[in-house]
Parts: structure tokens; C-alpha cells; sequence
């Protein structure tokens, strides 16, 4: 059940009632049949606060609150990012081929830098529909940086949102190594783009202390040239 916090009151006890007594009535039925089923839920609420609030029914939730995986945001996990990009086109073009299309595009390694160094707030949703539309607007086999930064819809932060990376919140802790590798790539991508792919110049932008120095920062964070 994918965003279950979003359910109505009356249908939160509905659920909370089948899974209670382990039977529902169909509709168009005058009576109750059993049934025996696992629920996996998925939301992107805290609903935990949400039945602070009375948003959320706190019986509810502890009858589906088992098992819980939180699973942080793309922001927090930069060393999947690649990976997520490289998945999810390999599945765009799986899905053109299904339709009889030949099919095959590519992301350049200067438009992949530029999504290395997005933040992703819409997340994997987010992630899949701008290379959806990046696809789309290509006429070229691999996507290109202009093509890419105009796939990037740029919404601005949302009302009462942290927009910088020195200002988020810290309650529920926080992902220091991803925040690092954040700065990490958005600044060595900047600099290899200020010095045109030239190495050797986007180290002394950089402050590094040499060419090696900056080849494995690279290769640590991702970074393609």
C-alpha cells in the first residue's frame, strides 16, 4: 500500500477493522469472507507525528508498525545516486524496446555531473521523470548537459523549507558523510566545468594539492569528465 498516510479517517478504520478481525465484506456482498494477508505499507510521512497530530490512528499504526525500514532520502545516500541514474535509464529503454522502438539513449558524463549535483527534493519520483523528459527531448543518442539542465524542473524551496546545506534540521539526525559528499561533488563539478575539463586547472581552482589529489576525489564522489 504505497502512501498509506495519506488515507482517509474512514477508511483507516476500515483497514484497521480487516485486519482486526481477518475478514472484509466485497462490495456488493451481504456478507463477510476471510482473508489472510500481509500488509506492506510504504509513506512519506512521518507517521508518527501524524497520530500526534490526529491525523493518523495511533491503533493503526501499531498494527503496522512491525517491522519499520526508513530509507533516507536521495540527498542523504549520494553514493546510490549514479546507480538509481544508471538503473532507471537502463528501464527507460527497456520500455521503449517493449513498443517495437529502437531504443537505446545515453547520459553524457557532463549531464550526469549536473544531476550528481542536484539535490533531488522530489526524490526517485523526481529523479525518473526528468530523465523521462530528458529522453524525450533529445534528439541526439547521448543527452546532453544543455538538454539536461533544461529537464530539471527547478521549483525553488518550498515555504518554511532548509534550503542550504549549513541550516537543516537536526532532530532526527543527520547524514554527515552524504552532506560532505554533496559539497564534494557540486564543487568539483563547478570547477571542472569553470576549467572546461582541464584537470590540471580545476585542481588550482580547487585549492588541491595536486592532479592525484583531485583524480581521486573523483573517483571517490563519483565524478565523471
Amino acid at each position: 500500500m504505497d502512501e498509506i498516510g495519506e488515507l482517509p479517517k474512514p477508511v483507516q478504520v476500515k483497514l484497521l477493522r480487516a485486519l482486526q478481525e481477518g475478514e472484509i465484506v466485497r462490495v456488493g456482498d451481504s456478507a463477510p469472507r476471510k482473508v489472510d494477508v500481509r500488509i506492506i505499507a510504504a509513506t512519506n510521512r512521518s507517521l508518527t507525528k501524524e497520530v500526534a497530530v490526529g491525523n493518523f490512528r495511533e491503533d493503526l499504526f501499531f498494527r503496522l508498525a512491525v517491522a519499520i525500514l526508513k530509507l533516507p532520502p536521495i540527498r542523504e545516500r549520494s553514493g546510490d545516486l549514479s546507480l538509481l541514474i544508471d538503473r532507471l535509464m537502463s528501464r527507460i529503454n527497456s520500455e521503449a524496446a517493449k513498443d517495437g522502438k529502437p531504443f537505446n539513449k545515453k547520459i553524457s558524463a557532463s549531464a550526469k555531473n549536473i544531476m550528481l549535483e542536484h539535490v533531488w527534493p522530489g526524490n526517485v519520483r523526481e529523479l525518473q521523470n526528468t530523465l523521462y523528459r530528458a529522453t524525450v527531448s533529445s534528439d541526439e543518442e547521448a543527452i546532453s548537459a544543455a538538454t539536461m539542465k533544461d529537464s530539471i524542473l527547478d521549483l525553488g524551496p518550498a515555504e518554511g523549507q532548509h534550503d542550504t546545506i549549513l541550516d537543516r534540521p537536526i532532530e532526527e539526525g543527520v547524514d554527515l558523510q552524504g552532506l560532505i559528499a554533496e559539497v564534494a561533488r557540486h564543487y568539483l563539478s563547478r570547477a571542472l566545468s569553470a576549467a572546461h575539463g582541464n584537470k590540471a586547472q580545476a585542481t588550482r581552482i580547487l585549492g588541491l594539492p595536486n592532479y592525484q589529489t583531485l583524480t581521486n576525489w573523483m573517483k571517490r564522489y563519483g565524478i565523471s569528465n
